[in-house]
């Protein structure tokens, strides 16, 4: 059963769900003095493991997924880096949607012209 929804929408709810998966699944699996030390990597190979994950559930081209997954994430790790952690995902997840929904009307275009 296929979705009617726009790219967009799709995206944000598939990236919402792989960041919080994989959000929870590392914050059980690791203590908070592991992240105090690893979470500037752990973090940005998550959000771009679901960035991945999306890409191929959407049918999107990889590469631009991927960009678009490392520019949404720059507002994220100032926000981060401020203190403001989730709200930096919430922002990000949104970025990254918008962003899917541009690639995925250029795709639509493409295959119907």
């Amino acid at each position: 059963m296929e979705l009617h929804l726009p790219t967009g929408v799709k995206a944000l709810l598939v990236q919402a769900l792989g960041v919080g998966i994989l959000g929870a699944a590392t914050g059980l699996a690791f203590s908070h003095a592991f992240f105090e030390d690893w979470g500037w990597i752990i973090g940005p190979v998550a959000w771009m493991v679901a960035a991945t994950v999306t890409a191929l559930v959407l049918r999107l081209p990889l590469p631009a997924t991927l960009l678009g997954a490392i520019l949404a994430g720059i507002p994220s790790a100032a926000l981060t880096a401020a203190g403001l952690h989730w709200a930096g995902a919430v922002v990000a997840i949104l970025l990254f949607a918008g962003w899917c929904a541009g690639v995925g009307g250029r795709r639509m275009t493409a295959e119907s012209g």
